[in-house]
């Protein structure tokens, strides 16, 4: 896919369109980690933050609660 550098008040910038995001599961506000390689390559990595432990342990919680009757059959 080819972009163009657009001017963007006193920087640069580039547009993604609506199905680029969609495609990196980005949306407004999101942070992308920025890395410049030799030989000019840039990498974009969205930063997705990590669930606390209380909050992996609400769901798991919450998950066997709403599959008791499941989770003993298979046990």
């Amino acid at each position: 896919m080819i972009k163009t550098l657009t001017k963007v008040g006193n920087s640069q910038g580039i547009i993604f369109d609506a199905a680029l995001i969609e495609l990196a599961h980005l949306k407004p506000g999101d942070q992308v980690n920025v890395e410049v390689h030799e030989g000019g390559t840039i990498t974009l990595t969205p930063l997705r933050p990590k669930p606390s432990r209380a909050e992996v342990s609400r769901v798991i919680k919450a998950t066997m609660k709403d599959y008791a009757r499941t989770m003993k059959k298979l046990a």
